[in-house]
Order: C-alpha cells, then sequence, then structure tokens
C-alpha cells in the first residue's frame, strides 16, 4: 500500500514538474552587435574557415595581427585545415583581449551548403556549452557567399547554435555543476549596412528554432504525461496568443460527427481520445487556407497486432507529427504571416483491450466509406482519415498531412529523409523546396493508381493495408481515399522523427523534425495554380 502511494505521488510531481517547466527553448539570448573581433572582452570568439585555405580573410589580419600570427601559422603547418566540423581552441595569454578563439571548419569552399554552415555553428556551440562558457561571441566576418544570402547564412547559423543546445532533462536530477547553460550568444559583424537584416533573421529564426525544441521536449516525453489530455492543454496554451483560436473535440463529439477511425482507435485505451482543432488568422476572409494535420497516437502498442517488445518504448513519440503541428502553430503565432492556418490533431492511445478495435471489424466513416480492418498496429491512418474529411469543411487550397506513419518507409528511404506522396505536382514541388532550404528532406514515392487496387476489400469499401508490399504507398493510397478535390501531400516521417546517436546540431532523441518545414511552406506561400485538380480513379 504505501509503495502504491509513493507510486501516485512520484507521478504526481512528475507531472507537476512537466506542466511547469516544459518550455520548449534553450533559455539563452541571441543577440547582434557591430563590432571588431580583437577587441572584444569576451571568454571565446568562434570563427569558422574553409578547407585548406592558403591565405586568411582579409576580414581576420587585425585579429590574426593580434595574435602574433598564430591563425596563420596554424594553417600553413596543418595543425588546423578547416575540414567540416573540425575545432582547435587557441589561447590568447593576453595578446588580445578575447580569452580565446575556437576555430571551426567549414569543408571546402566549393561544396558549402547553408547545412554545412549549420553544422559548423552546432560544432562550435557545443564545445562552447561542454567547457561551461557563458558568453561567447561568433564573428561573421562573411555574411553571403555564392547562392546563400545574409539572411540564410545568418539563419543557419542561429538554428546551429539553438538546436545543438537543446537537451532533454525534465527527468534528470542535475547536479549544479553538471548544468551548462549559455547566458547570451553574441554575433558580431563588422559592416554597419547589413545589421538590420541580421538582426530581422536572427529573431525569426530563433522563434522558429524555440518552436522545435518545444516540439522535440514532447516528443521525448513519457506517453503516460504526454497523453491526448496533455496534447490538448498544450493547444490552449499556443491558444493563448493573439490570432490563434482552439477547439478540442471530445468522444461525445466525435461520435455525433461519426468519426469512425479516432474512436474505435482508442476503445482499447483508458485515456480519452481529443480531436484538436486549431486556427490561425480567421479573420482574414481572402488569404488562402492550408491544413496540416499530425497524426497524434500518443502511445502506439499495436493494439490487439500487438507489437514486439524490443523498441516498444519509442512508440511513445508516435504523436511526433501531431507535435509538429502544435510547434507550427508556435512558431506561426509569433511570425504572424497572412495565410489562414488550420491545424487538425486527432489524438488517442492504441492499446489492447476487452474493448479493443479487433482485427476482422469493420469501421464506418462519417463520409460513409466502410474499412475493413486487418492490422490494429496500422491505426495511424484510421485516425488521420477523420482529420481528412473533417478538413474538407473549411474549403482548402491545400492539405499536409505529417506522419510516423510506416516502418516500410524506414526501410525504404532509411533516416535521412522523409517519405512524400500527394495529389499534386505544384505542392509537391513546394514542400520540397521548403525542405530543402531548412535541411529536413523529402523523397517522393509514386501514388498511382495500381497501388489503389492493393487496399480494395471484398466485404467492405476498402481495407486498412495493402499486403506485403509498398507498405509506404498503400498507407498514403489509404488516406487519398478520403482525399477530394483539394491539393494533398502526405509526409512519412517514420524514419526521421528520432537520431540514435548526436549529430552536430541534434541531441539522440526526438528531433522535432517537420517544423521548420511546415513553417517555410507557410512562410514562402504563394496561390497554387490548378489548386483543385481530383485523382482519377
Amino acid at each position: 500500500m504505501y509503495a502504491l502511494f509513493v507510486y501516485y505521488i512520484d507521478r504526481i510531481f512528475i507531472k507537476l514538474f512537466v506542466f511547469f517547466f516544459l518550455h520548449g527553448g534553450v533559455g539563452m539570448r541571441i543577440s547582434v552587435k557591430f563590432g571588431v573581433a580583437e577587441k572584444e572582452s569576451v571568454e571565446v570568439i568562434v570563427i569558422s574557415l574553409f578547407e585548406n585555405v592558403r591565405k586568411i580573410p582579409s576580414e581576420l589580419d587585425p585579429l590574426n595581427k593580434a595574435l602574433g600570427g598564430v591563425i596563420t601559422n596554424l594553417l600553413q603547418n596543418k595543425d588546423f585545415t578547416g575540414k567540416l566540423n573540425e575545432t582547435i581552441m587557441i589561447p590568447t595569454y593576453k595578446k588580445s583581449v578575447p580569452k580565446r578563439i575556437l576555430l571551426v571548419g567549414l569543408g571546402k569552399a566549393t561544396e558549402l551548403s547553408s547545412d554545412k554552415i549549420r553544422q559548423a555553428a552546432g560544432t562550435a556551440t557545443r564545445i562552447i556549452q561542454e567547457k561551461k562558457f557563458k558568453n561567447p561571441l561568433m564573428l561573421l566576418y562573411k555574411t553571403e557567399y555564392k547562392g546563400i544570402s545574409i539572411e540564410d547564412v545568418t539563419r543557419t547559423v542561429v538554428e546551429g547554435v539553438i538546436l545543438s543546445l537543446y537537451n532533454f532533462t525534465i527527468y534528470k536530477t542535475l547536479k549544479k555543476e553538471d548544468k551548462t547553460t549559455i547566458n547570451n550568444f553574441t554575433l558580431i559583424v563588422q559592416k554597419k549596412d547589413v545589421l538590420a537584416k541580421i538582426k530581422s533573421a536572427v529573431k525569426n529564426t530563433q522563434i522558429v528554432a524555440e518552436a522545435v525544441c518545444f516540439t522535440r521536449d514532447i516528443v521525448n516525453m513519457s506517453g503516460s504525461d504526454a497523453t491526448p489530455t496533455f496534447l490538448a492543454n498544450k493547444a490552449k496554451e499556443i491558444a493563448k496568443k493573439s490570432g490563434i483560436k482552439c477547439r478540442t473535440l471530445s468522444r461525445p463529439d466525435m461520435k455525433k460527427l461519426g468519426m469512425g477511425g479516432i474512436l474505435n482507435v482508442s476503445r482499447g485505451s483508458s485515456q480519452p481520445p481529443k480531436f484538436i482543432i486549431l486556427e490561425y488568422n480567421t479573420k482574414k476572409r481572402n488569404n488562402e487556407t492550408i491544413v496540416i494535420i499530425g497524426k497524434g497516437v500518443t502511445f502506439d502498442s499495436g493494439g490487439i497486432s500487438l507489437k514486439p517488445g524490443k523498441d516498444m518504448d519509442l512508440m511513445k513519440a508516435d504523436m511526433a507529427g501531431a507535435a509538429a503541428v502544435l510547434g507550427t502553430f508556435k512558431a506561426i503565432s509569433n511570425l504572424k504571416p497572412s495565410t489562414h492556418l488550420v491545424g487538425l490533431v486527432p489524438c488517442t492511445e492504441n492499446m489492447p483491450g476487452g474493448s479493443a478495435l479487433k482485427p476482422g471489424d469493420i469501421i464506418k466513416y462519417m463520409s460513409g466509406k466502410t474499412v475493413e480492418i486487418l492490422n490494429t498496429d496500422a491505426e495511424g491512418r484510421l485516425i488521420l482519415a477523420d482529420a481528412i474529411i473533417y478538413a474538407k469543411r473549411y474549403k482548402p487550397d491545400a492539405v499536409i498531412d505529417i506522419a510516423t506513419l510506416t516502418g516500410a518507409c524506414v526501410a525504404a528511404l532509411g533516416t535521412f529523409t522523409s517519405g512524400m506522396l500527394g495529389n499534386n505536382d505544384e505542392l509537391k514541388v513546394r514542400v520540397k523546396q521548403a525542405g530543402e532550404k531548412c535541411h529536413e528532406r523529402v523523397w517522393e514515392l509514386p501514388l498511382w493508381d495500381e497501388y489503389y487496387e492493393l487496399i480494395k476489400s471484398s466485404i467492405a469499401d476498402i481495407k486498412n493495408t495493402g499486403g506485403q508490399y509498398a507498405g509506404t504507398i498503400t498507407a498514403a493510397c489509404f488516406l487519398g481515399e478520403f482525399v477530394e478535390n483539394f491539393p494533398w501531400v502526405h509526409l512519412d516521417i517514420a524514419g526521421t522523427f528520432l537520431v540514435e546517436k548526436d549529430t552536430p546540431y541534434i541531441r539522440k532523441g526526438a528531433t522535432g523534425v517537420g517544423v521548420r518545414l511546415l513553417t517555410q511552406l507557410i512562410l514562402d506561400w504563394k496561390k497554387l495554380p490548378d489548386a483543385r485538380k481530383k485523382r482519377k480513379k
């Protein structure tokens, strides 16, 4: 009895801790200033260099001279080559005001990309964090490269800094000496004419990067804490921002509407399902309407079609699509684009139990379509279908759903890209471009009519699995059966929602994938041509 009492006290404490301290950020200020590097009184200043440069850039000459030519000597002796993410810390021994210089490599100049800038910034920031320096400075001596604008250079640097600092510790008992907080990270520029552009880019990027961290927090949380009700409450918190409305449908509302997917998937769980509706910019009627949908299975046991025990703990993150939609709204609420944005987030657990959905069951949707259940572990598509049907009432100009939907996507594409399928070529191009810009890359898979044949049922309209092959495609075909005459793209993030080991700017665990891509897509939005093209059947 005492042990049970202690257990519940612990659970209450954790829930209160999560409620008050889940902040979705790294608690750091990023500032921008005009200045001269060799006169800055800081613990460390970060400088990036290309690989195998024979001569240091002229902008670094004053600093190099103040150091007695140490940077030149390092390069000439090949003690520092500038390979991507290579670093070396140089103590100044009071030869200049900065106490240390941290050099970081950008790789070959001919192969520079935005993501390599992001990686270098992340790598340098991690070292600074490990050394417990509180107020570092990074020199942006060159703010524009061929094909990469001032704004993009700044954006990728800031993303690298903030995303690399993220560390999920809400369940850890940290000693004072274990805490490594950077109070202020300053970017210094040597040209006054670019200062305004850089400050604007820093402000906007920090908003998005903090939203990614917010998403990563939610995805990393225990499934017992990040329940459907918890996600609904997070949505309400986001809606406290002006311009955003939030409404949550509970089980009685879903029954009135006939939401056959989420009602049936939730049958085996003691957690009540929630259908979250977020809406931004409702007053401006002439703007384009984009609907984003996120799969919110807060724990996926597989239901009666129970998953193997190995790695089942990762199924607490089967709501990464839902978290990405919440994170996108968190960013959009501060960036204030003109687009009318709707977020639909069906949330439930998928658990076995006496009342659980069973293989062989037939379920019916509010559209009238019937589905034969062959596998209860193919549940994500069932709840997404409800949201796709619901999206119709907004007369959307585009619908994008994002979900950790199929292991087959990981088998096909690995962990470096998300799968993309859809019915509108222009929308797919835009999603791909947004993904390339923020390095949340997507790769298209076909959605031909032949694949739709694989989900036809002999006793219902369709079935919820398509057999042994092309699992990612047939899952998208299932969703496509509920899409009507609006442009639609499906993103399968089963391979990209987490990383299994640290990368230069993403720590092991949730990546927050989707937030930067969706935000970029919305910020760049223009009216789609031929928007009402319907798939031929």
